[in-house]
């Protein structure tokens, strides 16, 4: 089980995402105040992680739902997403991924 916790910025929505490998699948579960990440959350419930951290093969399935439901193309919940699928996997450690803004 990996679980990310997820400050979208300027919008202020945290998101939580917990992530649970049920054999080859990754079962999501995904909470927000964002409107938008609410309905990606109801398509979202489950992944493939080695479909998720790669572009070689096709688009991850999180990116693409996330194109669909997301209208700030900025937003980290998609990539804290995959990274909960990454830690859950089994193919990543439990570090924090960090973006500093400023002008």
């Amino acid at each position: 089980m990996a679980k990310a916790e997820i400050f979208s910025g300027s919008c202020g929505f945290t998101t939580v995402v917990v992530a649970t490998m049920n054999g080859r699948v990754c079962q999501l579960h995904i909470d927000s105040g964002c409107e938008d990440v609410k309905k990606l959350a109801t398509e979202l419930i489950e992944v493939e992680p080695y479909n998720e951290i790669s572009f070689h093969k096709k688009m991850p399935h999180t990116l693409q739902l996330a194109s669909k439901y997301c209208s700030h193309a900025a937003c980290p919940v998609p990539t804290g997403i995959i990274k909960a699928v990454e830690v859950a996997a089994g193919l990543n450690l439990p570090v924090d991924v960090t973006i500093r803004l400023s002008k």
